[in-house]
């Protein structure tokens, strides 16, 4: 099934209209400069683009704990250090049963490894607004 995702509400909604109970993951991501950076990197970071994307905390949630973005941003921002840029991905349960809180962790620690390596094309980034980012 393909879903378009314009939102962090399109993404709920589409997590509980799945046949099998799912598990949102999520990596929350602050933007750094590196120590190599060019003067030109340093430039753009400082208006708002470039920098390397280090994961800051991660949690799992199923659909039905999240009533909105701003929720889980406020949760976010009572239990972690600020962030710019929030990963998410979705873990399916199978035969009724949801995900177990093992899976869940060991396919946050994959999240993260990924992040890291900047392979990010299997989840979705969203800001701090919840609006989907376009990462180059």
């Amino acid at each position: 099934m393909s879903v378009e995702i314009a939102s962090f509400d399109d993404l709920l909604q589409a997590a509980r209209r799945q046949p099998e109970p799912q598990r949102l993951l999520f990596v929350f991501a602050g933007s750094e400069l590196p120590d190599d950076c060019t003067p030109e990197q340093r430039v753009r970071y400082q208006t708002g683009e470039g920098g390397v994307l280090t994961p800051l905390m991660s949690v799992d949630k199923a659909p039905e704990e999240l009533g909105s973005f701003g929720a889980l941003t406020e949760e976010a921002r009572r239990f972690g250090p600020d962030w710019a840029i929030v990963f998410v991905a979705s873990l399916s349960g199978r035969g009724g049963q949801a995900p177990s809180k093992a899976e869940a962790e060991r396919s946050l620690e994959r999240m993260i490894a990924s992040i890291k390596a900047g392979a990010i094309g299997a989840f979705i980034p969203f800001d701090r607004n919840g609006d989907p980012v376009l990462l180059s």
